[in-house]
């Protein structure tokens, strides 16, 4: 379970450092790539709940063993990629529909596998094998793009599924309910239509806007802005809709005695339910900050994929250490306590990073409060998936682990989403004003507004070649001025995004009061609303 998670994080933070080297290889856009990340994320939100429910059916060795070959064959097309359209068939929708059954997996064969203190050491160890995978892509990714190919990221995978697939018989034959029930196909689309709703729309916000339509958003040759609105604004209203039609038709399919996708006591669940908003409130946190920092490092402080990857170093050991080793504490303390504690950690971090943030930051500097993010993360991450699996019976933990990995990967999209946005817009908006200042011009609010959009649309479609060849127009010192007011429009952007991260630690510590004080014991899970 802990390979299989290492490979699917590893290979989503592969491409993001191979994105330029694949833009030229297939004569591309900047967009037509991050279009196959953006659509691998999709597709794995749209089908992990229904997917996450299929050991309750199915025999989980089965479906592993199935996903893991149906995963390889993505691996091959995505390795041998000729041109953009095979990358997306090959990574974004055979390897992500694949990866969308293997993530809920994960959690539902560990939470039949152990008990008590062992499961929540496996919980503990997984979060570790996260944290390590998320930190070693970029740097395997750099590595490998900058002295073989990018190719060779995806072909690598491959040892991996083969030694998955030989440690595979270890895994429970039987499925978890003794019935062969039929798949809830209304549940299902409903699931499908809200879930993608709402990842279109946090993946839409940042360039069109959240309300107000910042530049024309078009389907095909037809543009779509009723009434001067964003498509953000339509597309989180039909997911949150089709929410709600979910959370009702699973009602009327458990009244008529039908088996539903996911049933009403785990909605219901108050325990189980605080466990998900924490769960994911952290990963808007994580992902908000896996976006802001590496571009921060590599982008002012002129970082290699590599020197990324060291200073997230300390983040990387402290949460393995952490996660993997502290699940046994809860016989001492609280894990709503150890929990807390680890938020505390995370904002106490983000807050010294804050303080540090300037041309003299080194890899050094860095160590403490890098460690001590990680070291929240993995407070967190050794205690929350274990009481959040815990609150539910054994019988319905496949619904459940759909249900939590559907959180969390809205809540990574929410999070790119948001901080990321928000520290662009306040990137482009400080370079806006550090070139009027220099130039002595005052312009219009609405009139900085415009050129904010030309600079991101400029940034977006310029190549390395189109860089080079506007600075070869300018003099020396308009070169310098130029990288003063960007270096000085990065610095404020990251200080701000962080602050703005920071809100969010503060959000997670109310929503962590909600928590059970204890995890309850095997024979205290009841399917009851009210279990506590």
């Amino acid at each position: 379970m802990s390979l299989t998670t290492f490979i699917v994080v590893i290979n989503a933070s592969l491409m993001n450092v191979a994105i330029p080297t694949m833009v030229d290889e297939f004569d591309t856009t900047v967009t037509a790539i991050q279009g196959a990340v953006a659509l691998y994320s999709l597709v794995i939100a749209a089908l992990i709940l229904p997917a996450g429910t299929l050991p309750s059916r199915h025999s989980s060795r089965r479906v592993m063993t199935i996903a893991l070959l149906v995963y390889a064959g993505g691996t091959i097309v995505a390795a041998i990629s000729w041109n953009t359209t095979v990358l997306y068939i090959g990574w974004s929708f055979i390897e992500g529909s694949a990866a969308a059954v293997l993530f809920p997996l994960t959690f539902t064969v560990l939470t039949v596998s152990y008990e008590d203190d062992d499961r929540a050491k496996a919980f503990g160890l997984l979060a570790g094998v996260n944290g390590v995978g998320s930190t070693l892509g970029p740097i395997i990714g750099g590595a490998l793009t900058t002295y073989a190919s990018w190719r060779w990221g995806f072909t690598l995978q491959l040892i991996g599924v083969g030694v998955i697939l030989f440690f595979v018989r270890y895994v429970n034959p039987n499925p978890l309910s003794e019935t062969d029930g039929s798949l809830d196909k209304g549940g299902t689309a409903l699931s499908i239509v809200g879930a993608t709703s709402l990842v279109t729309g946090f993946l839409l916000s940042g360039k069109y806007g959240w309300l107000l339509v910042r530049r024309p958003f078009f389907v095909g040759d037809v543009q779509f802005n009723p009434f001067g609105t964003s498509p953000t604004i339509w597309f989180l209203g039909v997911g949150l809709l089709a929410f709600a039609a979910f959370v009702q038709y699973e009602r009327r399919m458990e009244r008529a005695d039908r088996e539903p996708l996911v049933p009403l006591n785990v909605l219901t669940n108050r325990s189980f339910l605080s466990g998900v908003v924490t769960y994911n409130i952290r990963s808007i946190i994580s992902a908000g900050f896996m976006f802001i920092f590496p571009v921060y490092l590599q982008a002012v402080l002129g970082y290699t994929a590599f020197e990324t990857g060291l200073a997230l170093l300390p983040y990387s050991l402290a949460s393995v250490l952490f996660s993997a080793f502290t699940p046994g504490w809860r016989k001492y303390i609280s894990p709503k306590t150890l929990i807390q504690v680890g938020i505390v950690c995370i904002g106490v971090g983000l807050v010294l990073l804050y303080e540090q943030t300037g041309p003299d930051q080194t890899i050094s500097r860095m160590v403490i409060p890098v460690a001590l993010y990680g070291a929240g993360v993995g407070l967190i991450l050794a205690q929350i998936t274990n009481m959040t699996m815990s609150s539910v019976s054994t019988a319905d933990s496949a619904e459940a682990s759909g249900v939590l990995n559907v959180s969390s990967s809205i809540g990574f999209s929410l999070g790119t989403a948001v901080v990321g946005s928000f520290f662009l817009g306040q990137f482009y908006g400080s370079v806006v004003d550090g070139v009027l200042r220099v130039r002595d011009v005052t312009v219009s609010t609405e009139r900085r507004y415009e050129l904010v959009i030309a600079l991101e649309d400029a940034a977006e479609t310029a190549t390395e070649a189109t860089q080079r060849q506007f600075l070869a127009q300018l003099t020396p010192t308009q070169r310098r001025l130029l990288k003063g007011i960007f270096e000085a429009a990065m610095f404020d952007a990251q200080r701000a995004a962080l602050l703005f991260l920071v809100l969010f630690v503060l959000l997670l510590l109310i929503a962590s009061t909600f928590l059970p004080r204890r995890i309850p014991e095997a024979d205290e899970r009841t399917d009851q609303p009210e279990s506590e």
